[in-house]
């Protein structure tokens, strides 16, 4: 099959979920900048949730660009990695509407590490398709960010228990581990 549609149908997906997001940001009832504090948490949040999206969309484009042909199993991935991306709206608004509470920090972070599940998943089926000789395998390499992504969210679980913001911190730290795009792909298509 053809991954295009697949490309196509992904990219919509994460321009509505940008959509949502900044929907649910309210508008403040004032005009001086006391009227924006209450707001300072929802802001914050939604920054922190805005970068994910980026970061999964930028990865999800640079992995895609590396697969030759797909088939329905990678289908199925592709909707499992976007299932978990739709919730970030809700959670995201609840744990901004509650200024980082710690049941609302809590499932944040449950999807962050589902998404992050689904995103493995999805390039463990793509390397399944193409082979260990493949130029998508070899630009994967051996994922430690992906598999070290998965051990820093299940920490940051963890601590908001302690504190919901050091689990924050913690979803913040894998965040920064992603802010650029990965390389390793574009090396390999440059070869």
């Amino acid at each position: 099959m053809h991954k295009g549609r697949l490309e196509a149908f992904s990219d919509g997906v994460f321009a509505i979920i940008l959509t949502i997001m900044v929907l649910e940001l309210k508008v403040p009832h004032g005009t001086d900048w006391a009227a924006l504090a209450p707001l300072v948490p929802q802001v914050l949040c939604y920054v922190l949730s805005f970068t994910y999206v980026g970061i999964y969309w930028n990865n999800h484009h640079h992995l895609f660009q590396a697969v030759k042909h797909i088939r329905g199993v990678v289908l199925w991935a592709n909707l499992h990695l976007l299932f978990w991306l739709s919730l970030l709206p809700f959670v995201t608004g609840w744990m901004g509407e509650n200024h980082f509470a710690t049941l609302p920090v809590e499932l944040y972070g449950g999807v962050l590490i589902m998404a992050a599940a689904a995103y493995f998943i999805l390039v463990r089926v793509l390397l399944a398709r193409h082979g260990p000789e493949s130029g998508l395998a070899k630009a994967i390499g051996s994922d430690f960010k992906g598999k070290i992504s998965l051990v820093i969210y299940a920490i940051g679980l963890a601590f908001t228990f302690l504190s919901p913001w050091l689990g924050v911190a913690l979803y913040s730290v894998v965040a920064l581990l992603w802010l650029c795009p990965d390389q390793r792909i574009e090396k390999t298509l440059a070869e």
